[in-house]
């Protein structure tokens, strides 16, 4: 491995008012590093920076691969098992000691931010996730996807952007994909290519590696916020106008059976971690997820996963499984992070047998588009049910099919809600109550529309109105519907 000292002291020469050696000032492991003040520069010709930028990526690189030389260097000088009895600012001090020596030794010149910087990174690498940290730690990031380790991207506002952060090597990137994988329980290799995980705090990781992955590890991660969004919330954020939300709210909470239909990264889960704020605390809720990452704001949650088979190809549980499983569980509600396949029927089985309330999300461009791939869904277990059977199952249990979309400009909007109203012959019928229309684009190319009310009253609003659940008068004639901020009076008669 080429030297950073031999890096810095080529940079030194060529600009030697930009960086100087560094020296070692005092002992111990506060203030190691004398810091080097840079002087003020003109700004130089596109040319001359384009030059400096790129000889700033080398001098990244190099910094990577001198800290993960350094972190397998202190792997033999420091006791791992001492490590974890200590606290943070002990782990701190203990490895900036030992690394200030190994850096003597190494020849390194390093000023104090730099070295700060590299011990913060080898903490990361020991006890964490490598490179990966400093993102999951930024709230603004919302998805990080890693493109082989030369390559990763953040969305941030809604909009993609390359990172700076970068992997060592290969090798370095499956480090981190195994530990990711392994807390767990599940494995990623040659002959288990693919693998969906979680990490500590919810976040959701799809992984994919060699031979399907053929240019190196590919990484989706899709964080989600420590505080799990509210419907108010999504009202100040202009996803959804505060009257739409407050029916949501009184149909969840009228126990009203919801599929929320959307692409992927289009808020699914998100609104149905909101929806479940409006479900009372003495129901029992029963949760079943690929890989477990809703957020219910209930104290009786009960959480399932699937597991994907060992390596003799045996244990795997699937979702299906669950679902029968959950009903002799006494559940009040059962709840779906996501239907995919077959475990679609025993779902509608659930809500037709007194789990009404019950929740679920799929994958589906509008609202029809939904109740067809449910049907295909169901279809999958090879069931000998006619496909007028199907539609009847579906009719019968689902009563509010809610549409998320990601705009192009990275908004994310609740673009329809609709009730299903039952069967026209072999026909499902669906009415909507609102939608969000498209009506410009804006001067920087954001999108602009308006919710509007169709002047269509559910059929659900009865059973909301028995359950003497308040909602704001006027809320279906047909007009156009404001948005902003959530109003007081609106809280209050939530709360109420």
């Amino acid at each position: 491995m080429g030297r950073f000292s031999d890096i810095l002291n080529n940079n030194t020469s060529q600009h030697s008012a930009a960086i100087k050696p560094a020296t070692i000032v005092e002992e111990g492991p506060e203030a190691l590093i004398e810091v080097v003040e840079v002087p003020v520069v003109e700004t130089p010709p596109l040319k001359e920076r384009r030059a400096v930028q790129d000889e700033q990526q080398e001098l990244n690189e190099k910094f990577l691969e001198t800290r993960i030389h350094l972190h397998g260097r202190l792997l033999d000088e420091i006791d791992l098992m001492h490590l974890e009895d200590l606290d943070e600012i002990e782990m701190q001090r203990s490895i900036s000691i030992v690394l200030r020596d190994l850096i003597e030794k190494e020849n390194l010149q390093l000023n104090r931010q730099e070295f700060n910087t590299l011990v913060n990174g080898i903490i990361d690498e020991m006890t964490g996730l490598g490179p990966l940290e400093q993102l999951l730690k930024d709230d603004k990031v919302s998805d990080i996807l890693i493109n082989t380790h030369r390559q990763v991207y953040v969305e941030q506002g809604g909009e993609l952007e390359l990172s700076p952060v970068r992997f060592a090597s290969e090798g370095h990137l499956m480090r981190i994909i195994n530990r990711i994988v392994s807390t767990v329980g599940r494995r990623v290799d040659e002959s288990q290519p693919m693998a969906d995980a979680r990490l500590l705090d919810g976040s959701r990781v799809n992984v994919a590696i060699a031979p399907i992955a053929v240019d190196g590890p590919l990484v989706s991660i899709r964080k989600f916020s420590k505080t799990p969004f509210t419907l108010d919330k999504l009202v100040e954020f202009n996803a959804v106008p505060d009257v739409v939300a407050q029916f949501l709210w009184a149909a969840c909470k009228a126990r009203v059976t919801i599929l929320i239909s959307g692409g992927t990264g289009s808020g699914k889960t998100t609104l149905l971690n909101a929806l479940s704020q409006s479900i009372s605390h003495k129901e029992r809720l029963i949760t079943i997820e690929d890989a477990a990452e809703l957020q219910l704001q209930q104290p009786h949650v009960a959480r399932m996963e699937t597991r994907p088979p060992n390596i003799e190809g045996r244990g795997e549980v699937r979702q299906r499984e669950l679902v029968k499983n959950a009903l002799r569980m006494r559940p009040d509600r059962v709840i779906l992070g996501e239907v995919r396949g077959e475990e679609a029927f025993d779902m509608l089985q659930a809500m037709n047998t007194g789990h009404e309330g019950s929740m679920a999300t799929l994958h589906a461009n509008t609202p029809r588009d939904a109740l067809t791939r449910l049907e295909q869904m169901v279809a999958m277990g090879d069931l000998k049910i006619t496909p007028e059977a199907i539609a009847g199952q579906i009719a019968s249990a689902v009563g509010i099919i809610i549409q998320a979309q990601r705009l192009s400009d990275g908004q994310r909007k609740i673009t329809s809600v609709s009730e299903i109203t039952g069967m026209e012959g072999s026909i499902i019928q669906m009415q909507e109550i609102f939608n969000y229309t498209r009506t410009g684009t804006g001067p920087n190319h954001e999108v602009i529309g308006e919710f509007r009310a169709t002047g269509i009253r559910p059929h659900c609003l009865p059973e909301i109105i028995t359950r003497s659940i308040p909602l704001p008068e006027g809320l279906f004639e047909p007009k156009v519907l404001p948005t902003g901020k959530i109003s007081e009076q609106s809280i209050r008669d939530r709360l109420g």
